[in-house]
């Protein structure tokens, strides 16, 4: 049986972690304990110890050496993932003492990819000793994060949330939608284009009920058109880029402003397709009641200027 949170809590300890991710690198208990500077019979009983703070076995022993079951590489995804925190937590102490840098953790829908990276971009320009992550996600992953505290802010949508009530969010700005293909795309030279002509053509688009992904649905319905059956589903913008360079008949429903970031490169053309529809706007969220660190406080400054 699992031991309860307040047990593991109270027993598990930082130098433990670290023998935890070394035996997850080398496999053995020897390397392991030179790394952490333990003797190998004390990190044999530092493995015990934490063997019985989690109430389960970590490592099968085997002529090769220590290798994690299931249960074990969970363990260590969660001890690599701490040890990062810790350094993280350090990054964010040391900004705070100097006045100035720190870290911060933005999150990003795809087609607000451009908007983030132009203020980071600014941002670090003035603060030369800032730290940032960039995680692009869906907005429902992206809020789970925020709720985690692995974020500290995200641009996305709340619309998707059941608890929208739970965020503070700003509106940024409307979203606009453009289809994009290869530059040698069959129809590149067409002046104007209709949903009925890209029929034939495969689509590479959000995957299912997702706010993008709907809106090319209605435009399909509201044009009386049967919607594609074999789709290529990504919500990456680098996996979209790839798949149209890699087959020139693919064509992308994506924001205008990865449209034009694309097309300014010469990496995909637009193609003039007209939507009805407008997408959902983007929204700059935070955690309602949680405190705003002074480096996310920067970006969430630089965005909200460029906006004004």
């Amino acid at each position: 049986m699992t031991p309860p949170l307040h047990s593991i809590i109270s027993r598990l300890h930082l130098k433990q972690l670290r023998l935890l991710v070394a035996l997850g690198e080398h496999g053995s208990l020897l390397k392991a304990s030179q790394q952490v500077a333990l003797t190998q019979p004390g990190a044999s009983k530092a493995l015990q110890e934490i063997e019985t703070t989690f109430g389960t076995p970590l490592f099968v022993r085997t002529n090769r050496g220590l290798e994690p079951n299931a249960v074990g590489h969970c363990v260590i995804r969660y001890a690599r993932l701490i040890q990062t925190d810790i350094a993280h937590l350090r990054d964010e102490i040391v900004g705070i003492m100097r006045g100035q840098g720190g870290r911060v953790a933005a999150g990003v829908i795809m087609g607000a990819v451009p908007l983030l990276t132009d203020a980071i971009s600014a941002l670090v320009a003035q603060q030369v000793d800032l730290s940032v992550e960039i995680v692009e996600d869906t907005s429902a992953a992206l809020l789970a994060q925020l709720d985690a505290g692995r974020l500290d802010l995200a641009i996305c949508r709340t619309t998707i949330s059941q608890a929208p009530q739970v965020y503070d969010s700003v509106k940024l700005q409307d979203e606009t939608l453009a289809v994009i293909a290869n530059v040698g795309h069959p129809l590149r030279h067409a002046k104007k284009l209709t949903l009925q002509e890209l029929a034939p053509y495969r689509w590479v688009v959000y995957r299912a009920n997702m706010p993008m992904r709907l809106l090319l649905e209605r435009e399909y319905r509201d044009c009386g058109i049967q919607f594609p059956q074999h789709l290529l589903e990504t919500t990456s913008a680098f996996a979209t880029l790839a798949l149209l360079q890699a087959n020139p008949s693919f064509v992308a429903l994506v924001s205008i402003e990865v449209a034009q970031f694309f097309a300014r490169r010469q990496m995909t053309r637009i193609l003039p397709l007209a939507l009805a529809s407008r997408s959902e706007a983007y929204e700059l969220v935070t955690r309602k009641g949680a405190r705003v660190p002074p480096a996310a406080k920067l970006l969430i400054d630089e965005l909200l200027h460029r906006q004004s």
